[in-house]
């Protein structure tokens, strides 16, 4: 077994830039991130997006920590989530909605397959 250990995740180092799938702004949003996955249906890492709004389904049961940033998270169903610093959430498989960024987000997370 491996002991996955991220240091200083609010400035550690992440992968190039990616633009999102589906973006609703311009210029689109972008994503960088840094993950470790594992073969017992886990993957853990940390993610960073810029400003922007862009639609997602959450395929994985998701759970975050929010390390930096601010954001609303408008689900298909159910009531807005604003986002900040500190906080953390979990999202269901499958969870759908619209991502709207206002300030550089940064999260580390965990996928559960």
């Amino acid at each position: 077994m491996t002991i996955s250990h991220f240091k200083h995740t609010a400035s550690c180092p992440l992968a190039e830039a990616n633009p999102v799938a589906v973006p609703l702004s311009q210029p689109p949003a972008v994503t960088r991130v840094t993950a470790v996955e594992r073969s017992d249906g886990v993957e853990t890492g940390i993610w960073e997006c810029s400003p922007g709004r862009w639609r997602r389904q959450i395929l994985q049961q998701e759970f975050c920590h929010f390390i930096s940033g601010r954001c609303t998270f408008i689900p298909d169903e159910g009531e807005p989530l604003e986002i900040e610093a500190g906080d953390a959430v979990l999202f269901p498989a499958n969870t759908s909605g619209i991502w709207d960024i206002q300030e550089t987000l940064r999260k580390s997370y965990v996928l559960i397959f």
